[in-house]
């Protein structure tokens, strides 16, 4: 035999052998598969006895067919694995030899299988252990986009106890930073999979519960326009200072937005007052005493004034007085007036049948000039609904209502306080950064839902306290500020993704909380103005409320199981 080809023998049988031991270990490692969910099979490793053997039998084959020396060996694939662990057998088998039974070795867990497929932050024990994972590696699958996070399903197992693996569901995307005035709550993190908001998992019911039947619907709508109607053509026709009434509903109903039951609405009686000055009253931001400009004689609210200011409690009782003698004529619908307020600036009216209905008409002022300076930051819906919706709707007038300043335990009777209940509506009905948002083909968001959920955690705390005198003057006004204030922080419409209620709604409560906590709740259209100032609502009625909301939530809101 050639001598140079005796020599080459040994270094090819080495490598034969070294080949062999990865490629055994390769295919074993390719072949795993687990049989049950929680447990893996145990797989056999190479021992240094089967390794020699099979160099041994590998040097049997390579006298017949020898390797030339300078060529490498080849790579080490798991089909060659199994190939030469076949022939190593039948070579075994000829010599009568048999394999003594190996010990069984505990498979990896799932997340050590998890480690091995990332070869960088792998720590290999030995080159054959590192020639496997190398050998059955592939190409990382992209990982599927993972859904906005809910509740898990019931026995949903996790990684660590060995069940099905978890599918993680995605964060909602971060609100842009630029211009959107997050403050504080930017800094909060999202809530992930495991950190499901309490209470998720009733949400939808208490929803379908607050839905407004149809048929409801249009009893109540018919009574109440019949009503109102009546009214409007009684003082159209009535020589008097409101002759030039027009109707301009408003309200939740209006605003789609009404829970429970049709029985609360809000409907404004405009008159359009031309040429008025506005004095601003004690730097409140939204209480004015208004006069005319120029005022001629035969001006019908002449006797309204009172040293040339037009006295808001001398005209509102004269509208009281109006109504009240019209309801007595209304015939096919039992109507009565509720008695006043103090402070308020709508006349009550109660229609019992067919069923108990509360009708609010207000009296309003409107102005067809420019909005008053404190608003000029107001309204901040430039990254929201774009600019050119601020600009178009400040365009439009603005009203004032008889809401009297508050002066010490008294009111200040002859102010006027702004209202721009007309844009909030037109805010609420079309609410996306999208113009199809949850349109009939477009995509559905949340935020009527959360609003709606909000309006009823408030009604449903002040019906439970109704004893106490601590919620008082909370409303739902305060929700709804709140809530645009939301939609300005986050006002992209994948951020409100309908899909995501529980986790958008806890947002909506954290804020609220927030507000109560630091007692700052800036009005939405007069950034000057906050509702939760001391002035406004005190400190004790504030934290009363705050530690009221953190029980709901703490506890997954069981004053929703109430109703």
């Amino acid at each position: 035999m050639d001598p140079r080809r005796r020599r080459a023998t040994p270094r090819t049988s080495k490598a034969g052998a070294a080949t062999l031991c990865a490629s055994r270990q390769g295919a074993t490692g390719a072949s795993r598969a687990p049989t049950q969910p929680s447990e893996l099979p145990a797989v056999p490793q190479p021992d240094a006895e089967k390794c020699s053997r099979a160099r041994g039998s590998r040097s049997q084959q390579t006298k017949s067919a020898p390797t030339q020396p300078s060529e490498p060996p080849a790579a080490p694939q798991p089909d060659s694995g199994r190939r030469g662990g076949a022939r190593g057998s039948r070579s075994q088998q000829t010599q009568g030899a048999q394999d003594p039974p190996q010990s069984p070795e505990r498979a990896p867990s799932g997340r050590q299988k998890k480690a091995a497929l990332r070869p960088e932050d792998a720590q290999p024990s030995s080159a054959p252990r590192a020639a496997g994972v190398r050998a059955r590696a592939a190409p990382a699958e992209e990982p599927e986009p993972r859904a906005v996070p809910g509740p898990p399903p019931a026995g949903a197992g996790s990684r660590r106890q060995g069940g099905g693996a978890a599918t993680r569901e995605p964060r909602p995307p971060p609100a842009p930073k630029e211009g959107s005035g997050r403050g504080a709550w930017e800094q909060t993190p999202s809530l992930g999979l495991s950190e499901a908001p309490p209470g998720g998992w009733k949400l939808r019911s208490v929803l379908e519960k607050l839905r407004l039947k149809r048929q409801e619907i249009s009893a109540a709508a018919e009574v109440v326009n019949r009503v109102v109607g009546h009214l409007l053509r009684r003082l159209h026709n009535y020589e008097s200072e409101f002759k030039g009434v027009a109707l301009l509903p408003s309200g939740s109903y209006y605003e789609r937005v009404k829970i429970s039951a049709p029985n609360e609405f809000d409907v404004m009686f405009k008159l359009e007052v031309p040429r008025i000055q506005l004095e601003e009253y004690s730097n409140s931001g939204a209480h004015y005493f208004v006069k005319f400009k120029r005022n001629p004689k035969g001006n019908p609210l002449n006797q309204f004034l009172e040293n040339d200011i037009l006295s808001a409690s001398k005209m509102l009782l004269k509208f009281r007085k109006i109504i009240k003698e019209e309801i007595k004529n209304i015939e096919d619908a039992d109507v009565s007036m509720m008695k006043k307020k103090k402070g308020s600036p709508a006349v009550t009216l109660l229609i019992r049948k067919p069923e108990e209905i509360s009708v609010d008409i207000i009296l309003a002022l409107e102005s067809r000039s420019s909005w008053p300076a404190r608003t000029w930051d107001g309204l901040p819906i430039q990254n929201w609904l774009g600019t050119k919706v601020r600009n178009k709707l400040r365009r439009q007038p603005f009203y004032l209502v008889p809401k009297h300043a508050k002066e010490g335990n008294s009111f200040q009777e002859g102010t006027w306080r702004l209202s721009f209940s007309h844009i909030e509506k037109n805010l609420l009905n079309n609410h996306g950064k999208s113009k199809t948002c949850c349109e009939t083909n477009g995509v559905k968001c949340c935020r009527k839902d959360c609003l709606k959920l909000m309006k009823f955690l408030l009604e449903r705390l002040k019906k439970k306290f109704e004893n106490r005198k601590e919620l008082n003057k909370f409303c739902s006004y305060h929700v709804k500020t709140a809530f645009f204030h939301l939609c300005t922080r986050d006002p992209l419409d994948s951020q409100w993704d309908l899909k995501g209620l529980p986790l958008h709604f806890d947002s909506c409560v954290t804020f609220f909380l927030e507000c109560l906590r630091t007692e700052k709740l800036s009005h939405y259209f007069i950034p000057d103005v906050n509702l939760f100032s001391r002035d406004n609502i005190d400190k004790i009625s504030k934290e009363f409320l705050l530690r009221q909301i953190e029980y709901e939530r703490n506890n997954q809101f069981p004053v929703f199981d109430e109703f």
